[in-house]
C-alpha cells in the first residue's frame, strides 16, 4: 500500500515536472517564467513565495531578477528598496550558496536576521522560516539564482531538493535567454536613444540649448537628475559650474550654495577620482560614510536622500573639460559614458563660439576706443608746455610711467588729465595694449558696474548677451578712470575689491577672473573734501593716492598759452583747410589778460571758433566769452523776487556758456549742479533760448 502511494507520488511530481519542462520551452519573458514556477513548480514542492536573482559578476552584487507577486514581504514599506537594491555576494548567505553545487537549505531561525541582507530580514517578517538557494548552472558565473521560501519548517526535505535539482539546467536556460534577450532590447533602446541624443544635441548653440536637450533626454531615464556640470577653466585646476538643476536643492539650499560657490580644484577627492578615471563611477553614499572623514559632499547627497551618485569626466578626446554629476539610484553606466561623449564635444564648441564672440567684442571695443584716441591725436611729445609747473609734472611722470603704481591725476576741469594719462601709459611697458578709458560721470549709477565689471547673459532685464567689462579689455593694460570722484559708493565699495584682490566677477558670474590691470584716475574734486563729507571712501581714495600729480590750471602757466594757441592753430588749419598764421599783438595781449576757467580745453574750442570765424592770415579777433557777471553786480532791488534774481543769475550763465548746458565746459558744471536739475530749473523759471541767446 505504501509502495503504491510512492509510487503515485512520484508519478505525479514526474507529471508536474514534465509539464513545467514542456511550458519552460515556451516562455519568453520574466513574466512567463514566473507564472510557469508559481503554477508549475508549486504542483511539486510547497513553497509560500519564490525569488530568482542575477548576478552581477563585475561588481560581485546581486539583486532581485524576478519577484513573487502574491508574497507576503510586498506588504512591507521597505520592500521596494529591498528589491532594487544591489547587494554584495560576500554577505555569508548569498556566497555560501553560490559556491555549492546542489540547492543549499537555511534555517532561518539559526539566521542572525539583524545583520542580515533587508530581503531575509522582509520574508523572515512576512513570516517564513525555511529557505532553499539553488545557483543555477549554465556558466561558470552561475549567473541566476532560484531562491524558495517556506512558512513551515521541513517544507524543503530531499524529495524537494531533488526537483529544484532536476529543474534548475531548464530554469538556467529560460533565464539566461530572457537576459539575453533583454541585453539585445536595452542596447537596441539605447543606440536609438543616444542616436536621438545626437541629433539634439547637434543644434545646440548656447548653454540654454544645451540644457534643455539634456533635461529632455534625462526625463526619459527614470528617476535620473543632472546635478551638476563643472568646467574646467584655462588655468587648468578650477572647476566652475557650469550647468545645474536648482530644483534638485531648494530643501538644502543653505548646503547646495556653501558648495557650489566655493572654488573647487581638479584635485579635489571626488574631482581628481572622477576625472582620472576612464570609465563613469558610481559613488556609494553609505560606503563613503563609512570610510571617515568623507568630504561635504557626502552629508549633502545623503541629505537628499540618495544612495549612490554618478558621475563622469567630461572629454574631447584625451583631453578633459569638465565633470558631470547624476542624481539617480541606478543608471546604466555605458549610456552615462555616451551622453558624457556627446555632452563634451557640445560644452566645447559652446565655449569656443563663447571666445570667439568675446574676442569679437572685445576687437569692437578696442576698435572705439583706438578710434577714440585716434581723435584726441595726443601722444607725448605733443604735450605743449615749458614752464616750470609743467616740468614737474613731466618729471613725476617720467618717475612713474615705467612701474606698475596706480597714479591719481589732479586738477580743475579742461587742464589735460586724460593726455598725461596717454602720456604715462605710452611711457610704460604695457603701451603695446591699448588705454582703456572710462568716464565714470557719463554712466547711470545703475550701468557703472556693468561697465567695469561685465554682466553674464540674462543677470538682469536687459542683459541680452554677455558683455565684457573694461576691467577684463584692460587686462594687462592701463584702465583710466576719470572723474573718479563721481562714482557712487556702492561701485566704489567693488573697484576696491578689484584693486585690492586683482580679481573680478562679473554681474550674475560665478566664475572668478583674475586681471592684472594699472590704474590711473583722475578727478577735478577735492577727494580729502568728499572723504570728509563721506561722499568718497576713505581707503579707496588711500588706495588711488599712490601717486597723486597735480596739474596746474592754465593761468598759472602764462608762457605756455601762446605755445598752445599756435598748436592749436596749425591742428585746426588742417581740419578746416584754413592758412591762419598767427595772431595779432592785441589777441596776444586778450589771450594772456584771460583767466581761463576752463583751462586748456577752453582754450582749444575759442581758437577753433576763431579759427573758423577768421578770414584773414592773421587772428585779429579773439572773441573771448564775455565776463559773467558777479555777485554784486547781479543783486537785485529788493523789489525782485529770490526767483527773479535766480532767473537772471541764470540767464546771465546760459550767455556765457553760449547755452551750453551739459558737459564738461557747460554751464551745470559752472553752477555745481547736475544738468537734469538745471534743465528742471530752466523750465520751472521758464526759461526759453531767445533769453540767452
Amino acid at each position: 500500500m505504501l509502495k503504491n502511494e510512492e509510487l503515485a507520488e512520484k508519478e505525479r511530481i514526474n507529471e508536474a515536472l514534465l509539464e513545467l519542462s514542456n511550458r519552460m520551452v515556451k516562455v519568453r519573458d520574466r513574466r512567463d517564467l514566473l507564472h510557469v514556477i508559481n503554477t508549475g513548480l508549486r504542483k511539486a514542492i510547497n513553497f509560500t513565495a519564490c525569488v530568482m536573482t542575477i548576478l552581477d559578476d563585475v561588481h560581485q552584487t546581486y539583486k532581485a531578477f524576478l519577484t513573487d507577486p502574491d508574497s507576503k514581504s510586498r506588504d512591507y514599506a521597505a520592500y521596494n528598496e529591498a528589491i532594487s537594491t544591489p547587494y554584495p555576494v560576500a554577505d555569508g548567505i548569498y556566497d555560501v550558496a553560490a559556491q555549492s553545487d546542489a540547492p543549499v537549505l537555511f534555517d532561518m531561525r539559526r539566521i542572525d536576521v539583524a545583520n542580515a541582507p533587508v530581503w531575509i530580514k522582509l520574508h523572515y517578517a512576512a513570516g517564513a522560516r525555511e529557505m532553499v538557494i539553488k545557483a543555477l548552472p549554465g556558466d561558470d558565473a552561475r549567473r541566476h539564482s532560484l531562491i524558495l521560501f517556506s512558512d513551515e519548517t521541513g517544507t524543503f526535505d530531499d524529495c524537494a531538493l531533488h526537483i529544484i535539482e532536476r529543474i534548475s539546467s531548464q530554469l538556467s536556460t529560460a533565464a539566461s535567454n530572457i537576459t539575453a534577450n533583454e541585453e539585445i532590447l536595452n542596447r537596441e533602446s539605447e543606440k536609438s536613444f543616444l542616436l536621438n541624443f545626437s541629433q539634439n544635441i547637434a543644434a545646440v548653440r548656447t548653454k540654454a540649448d544645451l540644457e534643455t536637450t539634456i533635461s529632455d533626454a534625462l526625463q526619459q531615464l527614470l528617476s535620473t537628475r543632472l546635478a551638476m556640470i563643472r568646467v574646467i577653466e584655462d588655468d587648468g585646476e578650477t572647476l566652475t559650474p557650469y550647468l545645474w538643476d536648482i530644483s534638485l536643492f531648494k530643501d538644502v539650499m543653505d548646503m547646495y550654495d556653501q558648495l557650489a560657490n566655493r572654488r573647487a580644484t581638479v584635485g579635489e577627492y571626488f574631482f581628481a577620482q572622477v576625472l582620472a578615471s576612464k570609465e563613469p563611477i558610481v559613488i556609494d553614499i553609505a560606503e563613503e560614510e563609512r570610510k571617515g572623514n568623507s568630504p561635504a559632499y557626502i552629508a549633502f547627497w545623503k541629505k537628499l536622500g540618495l544612495k549612490n551618485v554618478y558621475a563622469s569626466a567630461l572629454r574631447v578626446g584625451e583631453q578633459n573639460v569638465g565633470t558631470m554629476f547624476f542624481l539617480s539610484d541606478e543608471l546604466n553606466l555605458s549610456l552615462l559614458k555616451g551622453l558624457c561623449a556627446q555632452i563634451s564635444i557640445a560644452i566645447s564648441n559652446i565655449r569656443a563660439n563663447e571666445k570667439v564672440l568675446a574676442y569679437k567684442q572685445l576687437l569692437e571695443i578696442e576698435n572705439d576706443q583706438l578710434k577714440e584716441q585716434i581723435r584726441t591725436i595726443y601722444n607725448f611729445s605733443e604735450i605743449v608746455g615749458s614752464g616750470a609747473e609743467m616740468q614737474e609734472v613731466y618729471h613725476l611722470m617720467s618717475l612713474v610711467a615705467d612701474s606698475g603704481s596706480t597714479v591719481l591725476l589732479l586738477g580743475e576741469t579742461g587742464t589735460g588729465k586724460e593726455l598725461i594719462a596717454r602720456a604715462i601709459h605710452n611711457a610704460s611697458p604695457r603701451k603695446n595694449k591699448l588705454m582703456i578709458k572710462v568716464n565714470c560721470a557719463a554712466l547711470p549709477a545703475s550701468l557703472i558696474e556693468s561697465e567695469l565689471f561685465g554682466h553674464e547673459k540674462g543677470a538682469f532685464t536687459g542683459a541680452v548677451e554677455r558683455r565684457i567689462g573694461k576691467f577684463e579689455l584692460a587686462d594687462q593694460s592701463t584702465l583710466f578712470l576719470d572723474e573718479i570722484g563721481e562714482m557712487p559708493l556702492e561701485a566704489q565699495v567693488k573697484l576696491l575689491r578689484v584693486l585690492q584682490e586683482k580679481e573680478l566677477e562679473r554681474i550674475g558670474g560665478k566664475t572668478t577672473i583674475k586681471v592684472d590691470v594699472r590704474i590711473i584716475a583722475a578727478t577735478n574734486r577735492n577727494l580729502e573734501a568728499e572723504v570728509r563729507e563721506g561722499r568718497f571712501r576713505s581707503d579707496l581714495y588711500y588706495r588711488l593716492n599712490v601717486f597723486p600729480i597735480v596739474l596746474p590750471p592754465l593761468r598759472n602757466r602764462p608762457d605756455d598759452i601762446l605755445p598752445l594757441a599756435h598748436f592749436f592753430i596749425d591742428r585746426y588749419n588742417k581740419n578746416s583747410g584754413r592758412k591762419v598764421t598767427g595772431f595779432s599783438p592785441r589777441v596776444i595781449q586778450e589771450l594772456q589778460a584771460y583767466h581761463w576757467p576752463g583751462n586748456v580745453r577752453e582754450l582749444e574750442h575759442l581758437i577753433e571758433r576763431s579759427v573758423l570765424l577768421n578770414e584773414d592770415v592773421m587772428v585779429r579777433e579773439i572773441h573771448l566769452p564775455k565776463p559773467i557777471p558777479t555777485e554784486k553786480a547781479l543783486v537785485a532791488p529788493l523789489s525782485q523776487t529770490l526767483a527773479e534774481v535766480e532767473r537772471a543769475y541764470i540767464i546771465e550763465v546760459l550767455k556765457q556758456f553760449q547755452g551750453r548746458i551739459s558737459g564738461a565746459d557747460g554751464a551745470a558744471e559752472f553752477l555745481d549742479l547736475p544738468s537734469t536739475t538745471l534743465h528742471s530749473k530752466i523750465k520751472k523759471l521758464k526759461i526759453s533760448k531767445a533769453d540767452y541767446f
